[in-house]
């Protein structure tokens, strides 16, 4: 079982990245965040001719979450149970034995700001509803881009970062109590030291990709009954080095079975 996960930054405009990876790789599931696309503009004819289904949900302007499977959906819902829901940054998708949960959390702009407040209990809301909903023991993956960047070997200047609504020890203990409900970050399953390993670079930093100056954001966590049986986790830079690509990479995992 391969997915994979990709902050596209528009699907429409990242379509000419998207549908060769798909050829290319054929994951059964492939899980997107920020699509910046109105529903009935979402572009499930482009991703049907590949033999996907898709979920989605978004609108025109920010945020977007979806996912395409070749495998067939027992149950979906979007969003948080409480108000504001955030459906355009939340889906929990079940397929078989397998569930998803594909998220784009809020970045919090700034420290001082409310939307960094809303940041950290957005963490908090979403372990609740881990809690209410499923079981840690199943085969669960959460993933995204989670908008934080758990250690110092995940930032290219852990120093000068120190702080960032990103990089701090605030949203590092939010980050951490919701992984502390029962899953196991893949990628560091399989590279447990491995600094300079990012996923995103700033579209305003000049040849951020060349100098090496990126985040690792961008998560595939497992159950630990799952991630047991994780047999790779890879990130493909060369999804930011096309042409007119996203500020993300796309971020990969294999499973037994």
């Amino acid at each position: 079982m391969k997915i994979a996960t990709y902050n596209v930054n528009s699907i429409r405009s990242r379509l000419h990245i998207v549908l060769p990876w798909l050829e290319k790789n054929k994951p059964d599931y492939f899980c997107l965040q920020e699509t910046k696309v109105a529903d009935d503009k979402f572009p499930v004819a482009e991703f049907a001719v590949q033999d996907y289904h898709v979920i989605y949900q978004g609108n025109k302007q920010y945020s977007g979450v979806a996912i395409a499977s070749r495998n067939k959906l027992q149950k979906v819902s979007f969003g948080l149970d409480d108000q504001p829901a955030d459906p355009e940054r939340l889906i929990v998708a079940t397929y078989d034995d397998l569930t998803i949960i594909n998220t784009y959390v809020p970045q919090g702009q700034d420290k001082e700001s409310p939307q960094y407040a809303y940041k950290l209990a957005w963490f908090g809301r979403l372990k609740k509803y881990l809690q209410k909903h499923l079981i840690s023991q199943n085969s669960i993956i959460w993933c995204g881009d989670l908008n934080v960047a758990p250690e110092n070997i995940d930032v290219h200047d852990p120093k000068r970062i120190l702080g960032h609504v990103c990089f701090n020890p605030d949203v590092w203990q939010a980050y951490n109590e919701v992984k502390s409900w029962g899953f196991v970050d893949v990628f560091r399953l399989h590279h447990p030291n491995e600094a300079g390993q990012y996923t995103f670079f700033d579209y305003r930093v000049r040849d951020s990709v060349e100098r090496k100056m990126g985040w690792r954001v961008d998560h595939i966590l497992a159950t630990k009954s799952l991630a047991g049986r994780s047999q790779s986790c890879n990130i493909d830079l060369a999804s930011r080095l096309r042409e007119k690509p996203s500020d993300h990479v796309i971020v990969y995992a294999e499973f037994k079975g």
